[in-house]
């Protein structure tokens, strides 16, 4: 039997985000192998399942089993998701212009502080380019629960729990077999701390005391991660006392928006990313839909929807982009006859308005100009005609203006 120390070094004295029952399960599993005494019955480890197919533009991401930073070798085979795999397939579906809106699809007792924050950011930040929600199907708890807390919104399902937003770390003392196998470990060292957490050693105060403060502190960030997420108080947070909350309760204690299940997320995300026909309609000023397509891949229209998108911005600093904002740029750009062009507004989180003159001076410049209704004809005062783009377009023709 081969044994595995790396796993021994990550399971223990180390602060881990991993809901306690199912540490058990995995020194259950893997104690003979990483120098425990072996159980007598070994617990399977489940099956990795294959993420469900895409549909209607949506990605779904599979976060299933125990989370670590990487993984190599038999631990890939072995039920674990890594960050790393995790960050990949996020990056890939924010870039892939036929993604709409990513889903988390998340099964998982958490796993090992290392990377989940920065992991966790990584997806808030993907957020404000596409949508994200999440759902725990059936357990989002300690670090998955981290990553869910970064989505948009956040589904579970009747059965399914959140929550466990704690830390925990165990020292094995080993001492006591070492006697009755008849072994002593003598160990030589320099520097006062190189010996802590020891496993051959009963663990000293200061050993304790310095592997309880690396968990007060991974605790801090796994609080003030979530309650920036969740729009909770830090203390609100921490009155949870890492529980677990299921279905509706989940939602009541604010750590979930809603109970269903992947189909009904789905339903609702592709109702949310559909355009309503009564704001279609109005969305580009009732432009003639049979011209558009024809229009937009004339000659002249603008080929980089990035071109100018800064007109709006003060700083340069691309601004925030709420789900709404998202769905109004997709149903312009739908509109328009040019839904190629919805990732790269997206991608530079150009605001609505700016997309909209965009799409309006871009058709102005076109080889054909066809009258319009000025978006906000409904809502706002006449527009000027020195400001209509198309006005300004067939003056520049004329060779009124230059």
């Amino acid at each position: 039997m081969t044994l595995l120390p790396h796993m021994a070094a990550r399971i223990f004295g180390a602060p881990l985000l991993i809901h306690r029952p199912k540490l058990e399960v995995i020194l259950a599993v893997l104690g003979s192998r990483i120098g425990l005494t072996e159980s007598g019955t070994a617990i399977p480890l489940p099956a990795t399942r294959s993420p469900p197919a895409s549909d209607s533009g949506i990605a779904i991401l599979p976060i299933y089993g125990t989370l670590v930073r990487r993984t190599v070798g038999l631990e890939a085979a072995s039920g674990l998701t890594s960050y790393q795999d995790i960050a990949a397939q996020l990056d890939a579906a924010v870039a892939d212009p036929s993604v709409a809106a990513i889903v988390l699809d998340i099964d998982s007792p958490g796993g090992e502080s290392g990377g989940v924050f920065d992991l966790a950011d990584r997806v808030r930040a993907a957020a404000q380019v596409k949508p994200i929600w999440a759902l725990a199907n059936d357990m989002a708890y300690s670090a998955a629960y981290a990553l869910g807390s970064a989505a948009s919104r956040f589904f579970v399902t009747r059965t399914g729990g959140v929550g466990s937003i704690g830390v925990i770390a165990m020292h094995a003392d080993q001492s006591v077999r070492d006697a009755k196998d008849g072994v002593r470990y003598t160990t030589v060292f320099a520097g006062a701390r190189k010996n802590d957490l020891n496993p051959h050693e009963p663990i000293s105060d200061e050993a304790h005391a310095f592997l309880k403060s690396e968990v007060d502190r991974i605790y801090g960030l796994f609080v003030d991660t979530v309650a920036s997420h969740r729009g909770l108080t830090n203390d609100a947070v921490r009155a949870t006392e890492a529980g677990v909350f299921f279905g509706a309760d989940a939602v009541a204690a604010g750590l979930a928006d809603a109970v269903g299940t992947l189909d009904d997320l789905l339903a609702e995300l592709t109702a949310a990313l559909s355009p309503p026909p009564a704001l279609a309609a109005a969305a580009l000023g009732h432009l003639h839909q049979p011209r558009l397509e024809h229009f937009m891949n004339e000659p002249g229209t603008t080929a980089d929807p990035g071109v100018g998108a800064d007109a709006d911005r003060v700083d340069g600093t691309p601004p925030q982009m709420t789900i709404e904002d998202a769905q109004e740029v997709a149903e312009l750009c739908a509109l328009a006859g040019c839904p190629e062009r919805i990732a790269g507004f997206l991608a530079t989180r150009t605001p609505a308005a700016t997309v909209r003159r965009h799409l309006l001076t871009a058709r102005a410049t076109g080889q054909e100009i066809s009258s319009l209704i000025t978006p906000n004809a409904a809502t706002s005062a006449a527009q000027s005609l020195n400001d209509n783009p198309l006005v300004l377009a067939a003056r520049a023709r004329a060779g009124l203006e230059k």
